[in-house]
């Protein structure tokens, strides 16, 4: 089941980047990569440049009232100010409120139906802050949260690192067949 994991993804990947090659000849943008590598990628960004501050409460806070335990990632508040980051740079003036919606989900009542519950404002808002600062966004003049030139070039030159990674992974993976074919 891995190895058929392994080909699906790297299947995956050779598709993106076919459609790439095909699509653009310009500049990679946070449009072109997957969402979940640049958002790993990215939270590694805002780890290495030591700029994010992070609230002295992200061992034991909760990012829901749904939630049950804290996240069991140390790393957890980079990623989501990565993914809140992602989120402002596909809609402009996008606020907490929206934002809570979002990254919300069902609340377990027992043998009671479910419901939506929203997430932690706090948790977002702190992010969003701790963004603002970096200068990477800003706030609109409409409401919400925009993002600043210096966040769009963060955002696609590490796309662009993401979609270069993607390409060796789809060389290598093309090699790969090869050697099975010829087996």
């Amino acid at each position: 089941k891995l190895l058929l994991r392994k080909q699906w993804y790297q299947r995956r990947v050779a598709i993106t980047a076919g459609i790439y090659k095909e699509k653009h000849t310009g500049g990679v943008t946070l449009k072109d990569v997957e969402s979940h590598m640049w958002v790993k990628e990215f939270a590694a960004f805002l780890k290495k440049s030591g700029k994010l501050t992070i609230p002295k409460w992200t061992d034991i806070v909760k990012t829901a009232t749904f939630k049950e335990l804290p996240p069991k990632d140390n790393d957890w508040y980079y990623i989501r100010s990565a993914a809140l980051l992602r989120r402002v740079y596909l809609r402009q003036g996008v606020g907490t409120g929206s934002l809570r919606k979002i990254y919300g989900g069902r609340i377990n009542r027992g043998s009671a139906p479910s419901h939506h519950k929203n997430a932690s404002a706090s948790v977002i808002r702190h992010a969003l802050k701790g963004l603002v600062e970096m200068k990477l966004i800003a706030n609109h003049p409409d409401g919400g949260r925009m993002i600043t030139s210096a966040g769009r070039r963060d955002a696609d030159r590490i796309a662009s690192q993401v979609m270069s990674a993607s390409q060796v992974a789809v060389e290598e993976a093309e090699e790969e067949v090869a050697i099975v074919a010829e087996e």
